[in-house]
């Protein structure tokens, strides 16, 4: 696992790089885990990964993305528009490579509208079932994702659920998202 020498300073919270550790949430943050079943086999594994480590599941989301990399890396500044208004400025506090496992996580600069870390993880079990796990601690930094209460996390867990469709559907068929 790459995790970069990040200065805490420049983030929004403290517990940096603690999406490493899943189930790890740090005090007055939610937590969320959505796990999602992509298909079975090396090659499942291998698109699904390329597209979790390129920002090509994002894009095929249709979110906007503008990454200081053509590859998630530690230090990497990742801007994430939704709704081609609201910007989320995240910086790529670690990655991770392995044959069976790969993915990345980054954490929320000044700006964003939460504050706290996401991980978008691939992994391949015994088995070879292929699954990818999005892990995340967040609260809310902007008064709308205040305002928004349960709305709020209740979008984040379907922003979650649907990175699983789409990363699905592009690494069975390699085509966009139906």
């Amino acid at each position: 696992m790459t995790v970069s020498s990040l200065d805490p300073k420049d983030f929004t919270y403290a517990d940096v790089g603690a999406t490493r550790d899943q189930g790890f949430c740090p005090p007055g943050f939610h937590t969320m885990n959505v796990r999602t079943r992509l298909g079975e086999g090396e090659e499942v594994f291998r698109r699904a990964s390329e597209a979790v480590l390129t920002w090509e599941m994002h894009r095929a989301m249709g979110v906007g993305i503008d990454a200081a990399g053509d590859r998630a890396a530690p230090g990497v500044d990742v801007t994430v528009t939704l709704a081609g208004m609201i910007k989320a400025p995240c910086r790529v506090v670690w990655t991770v490579e392995e044959p069976r496992r790969a993915g990345w996580a980054y954490g929320t600069l000044p700006g964003h509208p939460e504050s706290g870390e996401e991980s978008f993880v691939v992994d391949r079990t015994g088995d070879g079932t292929v699954w990818l796990t999005v892990n995340a601690f967040s609260r809310a930094a902007k008064w709308y994702a205040k305002a928004g209460g349960p709305a709020t996390r209740g979008f984040q867990h379907a922003y979650a659920r649907r990175c699983g469709s789409v990363l699905r559907n592009l690494a069975t068929q390699g085509g966009e998202p139906t």
